[in-house]
């Protein structure tokens, strides 16, 4: 299969290049793709050089699929481009989340609403993938009323320049500011642009693209997003009302037997997720899982995910596995 890789020069290109390579994705052709500033440049993949092309270029080749991770202004801009000469995009900008002909996918939830028709397809944000990935089994039994959510997201997920500010500001050296305030020793309650709501970018993210992955829009989601300084993996507290009544030790159960989500619940020996555990692993981490005392049928929870792995690169390289395993995309359905 011939693949491009979008952004393929970013951090989550490079997280992209390493989860292809760790999954054997099937590979026949490689296309790393990048803006113009970045066109000639060598990249590694699985201990071969390969050269920087431009998006023209890569078009013109007209890959079977295209994996971007390059911001919202190019996809929309250049997804479609892709999509007219056949090549199934799956996106991981925002672009692409709210419109409502485009799919909203994460696999182990709803994958199997992709069709052959399906040439562009949204990765969901970073954040809304761990929650969904935990409320899913749940909302299934208990059927969720209300969503509560602050999020705790590592400076990673705004990108290298945040990466930098942090470390800069670890070892007290003056450089350049990703944020408009300190990071380090710091909790910015300030996650993308805010809204005439009042809300975050990202906020609204949470708010939203749940209602679309579980196709349910009976339930609320009310978020608070805040950037404190960790390098890597978000955490999140979550409040959940159901409309029906839970036992504990059925919610762990449930949550256990979920693919791709792992329960880290233990209090006795000081057992939970942390992003530190997260790191460079594609599961969903769930634990202080406790009822909530002052109201009926709620539930609290701490959930944890890698979020340049299963809040970018996996979920995206997951949806191609599942278009390949399903004949969705290729030469066959090409031709």
């Amino acid at each position: 299969m011939k693949v491009a890789v979008v952004g393929a020069t970013g951090m989550v290109g490079e997280v992209m290049l390493k989860v292809l390579a760790e999954r054997n994705f099937p590979i026949s052709e490689l296309l790393l793709v990048a803006s113009e500033r970045s066109v000639g440049k060598k990249l590694n993949y699985k201990g071969e050089d390969y050269t920087v092309v431009g998006l023209q270029t890569a078009v013109d080749a007209r890959p079977d699929l295209a994996i971007f991770s390059a911001g919202g202004g190019t996809s929309l801009e250049w997804a479609p481009k892709f999509a007219e000469v056949g090549t199934t995009v799956v996106d991981n900008s925002s672009a692409w989340r709210m419109d409502p002909e485009k799919k909203l996918i994460v696999p182990e939830i709803n994958a199997n609403v992709l069709t052959t028709d399906d040439k562009i397809i949204a990765n969901p944000n970073c954040s809304t993938i761990q929650l969904v990935m935990a409320l899913n089994p749940l909302h299934k039994k208990y059927q969720m009323k209300r969503v509560v959510v602050s999020t705790y997201q590592s400076v990673s997920g705004t990108g290298v320049k945040a990466v930098e500010q942090l470390e800069n500001e670890t070892k007290g050296i003056q450089g350049e500011m990703a944020y408009p305030y300190p990071i380090n020793r710091n909790a910015l309650p300030h996650c993308d642009v805010f809204l005439e709501n009042g809300y975050t970018k990202e906020e609204m993210k949470l708010a939203r693209e749940p209602q679309k992955i579980l196709d349910d829009r009976t339930f609320s989601v009310s978020a608070t997003a805040v950037r404190i300084p960790t390098a890597g993996g978000h955490s999140e507290s979550v409040n959940v009302e159901f409309h029906n009544d839970f036992e504990l030790n059925e919610v762990r159960e449930l949550l256990s037997a979920t693919p791709g989500v792992v329960v880290q619940d233990n209090p006795e020996t000081n057992t939970y997720p942390m992003p530190i555990y997260a790191h460079d692993k594609d599961e969903v981490f769930v634990g202080r899982i406790r009822r909530d005392e002052t109201q009926r049928n709620t539930l609290n929870m701490w959930i944890v995910s890698d979020n340049l792995r299963k809040g970018a690169a996996t979920n995206a390289v997951q949806i191609a596995e599942y278009l390949v395993s399903h004949n969705l995309i290729g030469s066959e359905v090409l031709s």
